[in-house]
């Protein structure tokens, strides 16, 4: 048993003043402690998809659905049960829809509304009373009470439960009543959200993910590679600024940048004109744009700034690896290799044909110098990040809530990788005279991130906005998994053998449970129970690729929610359930609109894979919050027995 000292228990005595207030906390607590275990939801590289990502939160990865089939079952039509789904999912938009088409409204809302209260029960019955309050709207808050904890089955409260419904619908308070209904049951069905990095990039809307993520009831964030280069845009870092900037250019995907953040392009767009205004630019076309979408003229002044900032980054890029040898990334060093006249390049000891070699910017006796003008540029952009309201409050949204991994309810939450020498080893490594393994590794980045950010002396922060750049595209960093970032070679070289980017050895050795096990008694984690929840490389079902891995051990959910992705993985994402019954994986296919799931309650066909039953059902009493309620139960005790013996008067 633990000892606890005396003033710890004088400081928890003025929370609980008496015998009598210690005891009644104990016997709640304990009674919390035999709820069923809340349902986790994991979703992982959403890259800024946000119709399919709002569906899938709504959704719940189909917990929903799979609640209305459990307690519908005989009672629905499968067209019924697909109405009162996306109902549910779009509660303004469908009742609009649906209210066109009923005969009698009245009597519609009546049905629906027992049916929302009924699912409604069965949702929030893993809540305590003083939770389930805590999550009500506060409008309703007081109705929605007492309809839950009423049986309308008991001859003497069928009246009351009657008049409740009947005067929502005659005050004309239904709508709203079924609307604020809707929500409770998307909060209820899923207790915390992971999200397991790459909110941004590819997609045109991770500003609206990050905003539904704000608002969210209860999240964490493992950050991703896509993720921590916005963060270092937006914390300073000018090669940060010019990678989010390139990717944008690159899928011509300026909505986040320029409507979502307000940030003004004109700086690069001006200079882009002046300098390559004669240049076709004919490598740095956006890639999935057509005239369909954009003028012959938008495009090539897209390309133009494309290749402008791409020359821009490779500059900023290798300042930082000059700065930081420590890094290792000399073979990134490649301007300094070209020969100008000859137009070829020289990588790794061969020589190459430049595709495009007119570079108007580049000084050959000091190839990584910025011109006056593009020193102009970045210092525009970057004071245009900084100035950025809604980018800095997502940033910082991600400082809080986010982190290099998770160990949650044993189990290991990471994006990227664990870095592995090539016989499965991992890293251990030698950084300014000091050593560290693979999780002191990840937890000095996960600091050197945060003072990138907040850090007020310049030279410490200089050392944190870089460690930042290495974690988007370094060699060993756990975000990126990869040998190099050819970001010269795919643009510049024809030859695909030079494109490369070699994949981790963690990659080749993660489908064993023997590398699992290690990894989670690494983190200090059972390997008998624990799992590895993992993101960052797209499953390529098409090849017959399977997000389980080491016997069950590891899932991968990343299936490709981009679009860009859909070709290639023949899927459009995985998702994760861990309920109290077990582990579920969720595998779904492509998300038409918003606007067929309201019309036609076409929601996302998915199939769902139970990976791992529980024999018992999970408790709360199994969680990391049941054995943080334990540790605090053992306190009030200890204050107890203090108060019992007189050592504390209450």
């Amino acid at each position: 048993m633990q000892a606890f000292d005396l003033p710890y228990l004088q400081l928890l005595a003025k929370q609980y003043p008496s015998i009598q207030a210690a005891a009644t906390e104990i016997i709640n607590l304990n009674a919390n402690l035999q709820l069923p275990k809340g349902t986790e939801h994991f979703l992982s590289d959403i890259h800024g998809e946000y119709e399919a990502f709002r569906h899938v939160l709504r959704n719940g990865s189909g917990s929903i659905k799979r609640k209305i089939d459990e307690h519908f079952t005989n009672e629905l039509t499968e067209n019924e049960k697909r109405h009162l789904a996306s109902l549910i999912y779009y509660p303004e938009q469908k009742l609009s829809q649906t209210l066109q088409s009923v005969p009698d409204a009245a009597e519609w809302y009546r049905i629906t509304l027992f049916r929302m209260i009924r699912l409604c029960r069965v949702a929030s019955s893993k809540y305590t009373r003083g939770a389930l309050r805590g999550a009500l709207p506060a409008d309703f808050a007081y109705i929605i009470e007492e309809l839950l904890h009423e049986q309308e089955g008991i001859e003497n409260k069928q009246e009351y439960y009657q008049s409740i419904i009947e005067t929502i619908i005659e005050t004309g308070r239904a709508r709203a009543f079924i609307t604020a209904m809707a929500y409770l049951i998307q909060r209820l069905v899923i207790a915390h959200l992971h999200i397991i990095g790459d909110i941004y990039d590819r997609g045109p809307g991770a500003h609206y993910i990050m905003d539904t993520l704000m608002a969210y009831h209860s999240l964490d964030i493992q950050w991703g590679n896509h993720d921590i280069v916005w963060m270092g845009a937006a914390a300073g870092s000018e090669a940060c600024i010019a990678n989010v900037i390139r990717v944008g250019l690159r899928y011509a995907n300026m909505e986040t940048l320029e409507t979502g953040y307000a940030i003004s392009m004109l700086p690069l767009a001006s200079f882009a004109v002046d300098v390559y205004g004669q240049d076709e630019c004919a490598l740095f076309y956006p890639q999935g744009a057509d005239g369909a979408e954009y003028t012959a003229n938008e495009l090539r002044l897209m390309a133009q700034m494309h290749k402008a900032i791409t020359i821009i980054q490779l500059k900023l890029e290798a300042q930082i690896i000059l700065r930081r040898p420590h890094y290792r990334m000399e073979n990134r060093l490649l301007l300094d290799k070209i020969d100008f006249a000859r137009g070829v390049v020289t990588v790794d000891g061969q020589e190459y044909a430049l595709q495009d070699a007119h570079f108007p910017t580049v000084d050959a006796q000091d190839p990584y110098a910025l011109t006056p003008r593009e020193a102009i540029v970045m210092e525009r952009l970057k004071l245009s990040f900084a100035n950025s309201e809604r980018l800095q409050k997502h940033v910082r949204f991600l400082y809080a809530r986010g982190g290099m991994y998770l160990t949650h309810n044993g189990n290991l939450l990471y994006h990227g990788c664990i870095p592995m020498h090539r016989d499965g080893s991992f890293w251990v490594f030698r950084i300014e005279g000091q050593e560290f393994s693979v999780k002191s590794y990840m937890d000095r980045f996960d600091m050197l991130a945060r003072q990138g950010y907040f850090a007020e002396d310049p030279q410490q922060k200089e050392y944190g906005l870089d460690a930042i750049w290495y974690l988007w595209s370094g060699s060993h960093s756990p975000l990126f998994g990869k040998d190099k970032m050819a970001t010269f070679e795919r643009y510049f070289i024809a030859d695909k053998a030079t494109h490369a980017e070699g994949m981790n050895p963690y990659y080749q050795f993660r489908d064993q449970e023997e590398t699992a096990r290690r990894i989670l008694t690494h983190f200090g984690l059972d390997a008998e129970t624990g799992h590895i929840i993992n993101g960052h490389v797209p499953v390529k079902v098409k090849k017959g690729e399977s997000p389980i891995k080491a016997n069950g051990k590891l899932l991968v959910i990343d299936g490709g929610f981009s679009k860009a992705y859909h070709e290639k993985t023949g899927i459009a994402g995985y998702t994760l359930i861990f309920n109290s019954y077990g582990l579920l994986l969720a595998a779904h296919e492509p998300f038409e609109s918003t606007q067929k799931a309201i019309e036609s309650a076409l929601d996302i066909h998915s199939k769902t894979h139970i990976l791992q039953p529980n024999t018992t059902r999970l408790r709360v009493k199994d969680t990391d919050a049941g054995r943080a309620m334990e540790a605090q139960i053992e306190a009030l005790r200890a204050l107890l027995r203090a108060y019992q013996a007189g050592v504390i008067k209450g």
